[in-house]
């Protein structure tokens, strides 16, 4: 019997969790720093009665994948910035003919191949944009190894929910953070399964029950025969032209995540209440910023708040507007990211002039220290 508290990776704790979850199927490509999650992830679904597959590059694990969860199997993929733009294309498909995926990105520095060791947050905007057209997805950005462990279930949740590629965002911090993991068993979970619905027998396999926005799954491969298409269909699944039904489709498609935001949405305040400084952070960013809050305690006399969205996508903006209106202390905004600024860019307008917002981010390779945050504090303060 497997020990319930263990020391991982995040990298591990990862597919400790998609197992949790359900996942029986895993397709992808080696790449550094997501490895360890194929590793892991060969040796422990036989164990369970799962299948692993090495492709022959990216776009065949995703699409490997994807046919895996058409038939009725939980599956993931993982991989890093160059691989994560291969997929791309699947990811729009996923999108549009509404199959569930869980898709890990452990982000590396730099465009192209880059710096394959160090860590970075430069997907943040193309997790959320990288495919093309309107399209609905969910990205979630774990800080601790315990997070990957749990995040990565309720990501598996969120992608049956709602029948929507998720992202899992992860960073080369936390990817490969070794720290104690509770291994909480899948009957303590909360696992959400696909609800089958056998009614039409495959025959209106995108019909939407009323006041949904979600089309419950047919049962394929059964018996049951629809078609699934990267075009605009109607509810047998097959291509249409009619502008009518292509409105309809596109707006439930992005209807379903806007609309249910608040059951998406996930984040975590600490000492915002009445700080005089919060610092916007997520993935492993937040260490940094979870440091310099423990060391002020000790020397300075300035409040410091965190602000950290779990749920990236869709960003939690209404909870942040409240904290920020509730907070009189207020003074300072910080954003501190690994990369160029794109929180920054989303935080902004949300602020809307109300407290100064200033910036804390490397494109180097290297960490941001809490030593680094703390002295941004000061300087701004």
């Amino acid at each position: 019997m497997a020990k319930r508290f263990q020391l991982l990776q995040g990298n591990e704790a990862v597919v400790e969790g998609a197992i949790a979850a359900g996942m029986r199927f895993y397709a992808g490509y080696p790449i550094t720093p997501s490895t360890e999650i194929a590793e892991r992830s060969a040796v422990r679904l036989p164990q369970v009665g799962g299948k692993f597959i090495q492709m022959e590059d990216e776009i065949g694990g995703i699409a490997a994948a994807l046919g895996a969860s058409v038939a009725g199997l939980k599956a993931m993929t993982a991989t890093s910035g160059p691989g994560f733009s291969l997929k791309q294309e699947n990811i729009g498909y996923a999108s549009i003919a509404e199959i569930p995926i869980v898709i890990v990105d452990v982000q590396r520095e730099g465009p192209s191949t880059g710096l394959p060791t160090s860590p970075s947050q430069g997907d943040l905007m193309q997790s959320k944009w990288g495919t093309h057209g309107d399209h609905p997805v969910i990205v979630i950005s774990p800080s601790s190894v315990q997070e990957c462990y749990t995040e990565t279930v309720r990501a598996f949740n969120m992608a049956e929910r709602f029948r929507v590629p998720v992202i899992f965002l992860m960073d080369e911090i936390i990817g490969h953070l070794r720290e104690g993991c509770e291994m909480i068993p899948a009957e303590e979970l909360t696992i959400s399964n696909r609800r089958i619905d056998r009614r039409f027998n495959g025959t209106l396999a995108y019909a939407v029950q009323e006041g949904n926005y979600v089309p419950e799954y047919a049962p394929f491969g059964e018996g049951d025969h629809f078609n699934v298409t990267g075009l605009f269909h109607d509810l047998d699944g097959f291509p249409t032209n009619d502008n009518n039904i292509t409105d309809s489709q596109e707006r439930r498609l992005l209807d379903k995540i806007r609309m249910r935001r608040d059951r998406i949405q996930k984040w975590e305040e600490v000492d915002c209440e009445d700080c005089e400084t919060m610092i916007i952070c997520f993935g492993g960013t937040a260490r940094a910023v979870e440091g310099a809050i423990e060391e002020s305690h000790k020397f300075d006399s300035i409040k410091i708040g965190r602000f950290r969205p779990i749920t990236v996508w869709p960003f939690p903006v209404e909870a942040l507007l409240r904290v920020i209106k509730n907070n009189k202390h207020l003074r300072q905004i910080i954003v501190a990211e690994h990369n160029d600024g794109p929180l920054l860019l989303e935080v902004q307008p949300v602020v809307e002039g109300r407290v100064p917002v200033s910036f804390l981010g490397k494109i180097d390779g290297t960490t941001i220290t809490p030593a680094e945050v703390l002295n941004k504090v000061k300087e701004d303060y």
